[in-house]
């Protein structure tokens, strides 16, 4: 069974940072390519980033536009693991986070919400 578990989150002032990270267990992980999503309160869940897979440890990745500069998505396969880094954070970032995982980069990254698994998620927290 596949399972995707987030952690990371938190309550962090307004310009702060957090790390969240994403364990995925139970699959192929080095051959799947791995997202973020957030869903803030009231809304629909959003694409925020996604990275691809590849035998080479050079990885492709693709941000959401508020994001980019901010975030940054990367992969650790000896950990089985996908983090998102945020800084700068903004109180419009306060969602729950979402981590999902797919065998196509291009499924993530245009039909985010057809993601094959996804993990519980994770609170963050942004106050002004």
């Amino acid at each position: 069974q596949v399972q995707l578990v987030e952690s990371g989150g938190g309550l962090v002032q307004a310009g702060g940072s957090l790390r969240l990270s994403c364990a995925a267990s139970g699959l192929s992980f080095i051959r799947l390519a791995m997202a973020w999503f957030l869903q803030a309160s009231g809304k629909e869940r959003e694409f925020v980033a996604a990275i691809n897979w590849s035998y080479s440890r050079t990885y492709g990745s693709y941000y959401e536009d508020s994001v980019k500069g901010r975030f940054t998505i990367s992969r650790d396969s000896a950990k089985n693991t996908v983090y998102l880094q945020m800084s700068s954070l903004k109180p419009e970032d306060t969602a729950v986070y979402y981590c999902a995982a797919d065998s196509s980069y291009r499924t993530l990254t245009t039909q985010g919400n057809n993601a094959q698994y996804w993990g519980q998620g994770t609170k963050v927290t942004v106050s002004s």
